[in-house]
């Protein structure tokens, strides 16, 4: 297919299915920029394909895969991370992420207490059995999806999500415990 031609029928089709597709999507998430995004993972697969004109049912193509997308995103937000363990103290909230990222101008507490975390947050992934481990360490470590990890390690999706809530389980708890320790 000529590249004017596809330029053409992704034009089309933009114009035809963007706000349907945003009010499709828009009720299933939590704000507009997460909207956005997926409305723009659906637009960027829909321009990746090849040859357009063998998609019969374009319409339902783009409904499918933007639920998928939907369902993608919902998966990764369902999934806890780091940035979830939150803790409020009379001087308001912050997180475990937020301390950890600190830079060295924060001062020589703050650098104890970043030492003191990293520290009980490997002593806790150790105490997980090794798969548990594995999927939390690349998920929050090397940036990898839970879909990347489960292709590698040839398991199934919703095997990979479990081990992490796992780990994110285990996790959280020894690290309330060591916030409360030194909160007391």
């Amino acid at each position: 297919m000529p590249q004017k031609e596809k330029e053409s029928i992704i034009s089309q089709t933009v114009s035809n299915y963007g706000g349907k597709l945003m009010s499709f999507i828009r009720p299933k998430v939590k704000n507009t920029e997460d909207a956005e995004d997926i409305l723009q993972e659906v637009w960027y697969q829909f321009s990746s394909i090849t040859n357009l004109s063998e998609i019969v049912n374009v319409g339902g193509w783009l409904y499918r895969v933007t639920a998928n997308k939907i369902t993608d995103k919902y998966r990764k937000k369902k999934t806890e991370n780091l940035e979830d363990f939150v803790y409020e103290d009379e001087d308001g909230e912050f997180s475990i992420k937020d301390i950890l990222l600190m830079d060295d101008s924060a001062g020589p507490e703050v650098k104890m207490f970043q030492d003191e975390i990293w520290k009980k947050l490997f002593e806790a992934l150790e105490e997980l059995p090794e798969k548990q481990k594995l999927v939390y360490m690349e998920n929050e470590l090397n940036d990898k999806t839970l879909q990347q990890i489960a292709d590698e390690q040839g398991e199934n999706i919703k095997t990979i999500i479990s081990r992490k809530n796992y780990a994110v389980k285990h996790l959280r708890n020894r690290l309330r415990k060591l916030y409360e320790d030194l909160n007391n």
